[in-house]
């Protein structure tokens, strides 16, 4: 995850939720746009960076509830992550989910 490697916490935190959404579906548009069997490779590493991007929101939460609601949707990626192939229906409900944490990304739901 060379991308966001020196990404601290301190950094993370100065970003509004809101950012923080838009940049976990930032990731999660690049690993839907690599759905072919030969983009793999780079659509695991895009979500690995989601999910990376994702722990940093989840350990910098102090809201329990919206912690709680974080963790759960990080299991869907990480299904995602560790498939064998591409799943394009999985996919666009985890990405349709994680739009709806915040009314700012829920913005963005109009052009999926």
């Amino acid at each position: 995850m060379a991308q966001h490697a020196s990404l601290s916490p301190e950094r993370w935190s100065s970003f509004s939720l809101d950012q923080q959404i838009l940049m976990i579906a930032n990731e999660m548009n690049r690993a839907g746009k690599l759905m072919g069997v030969l983009d793999r490779d780079r659509q695991r590493a895009a979500y690995e960076r989601a999910l990376a991007l994702t722990d940093l929101t989840i350990r910098l939460q102090p809201r329990p509830t919206l912690r709680r609601e974080l963790l759960r949707w990080r299991d869907l990626v990480a299904v995602l992550y560790v498939s064998d192939s591409p799943d394009p229906s999985g996919h666009a409900a985890a990405f349709r989910c994680l739009l709806r944490f915040t009314p700012e990304a829920s913005k963005q739901l109009a052009f999926l």
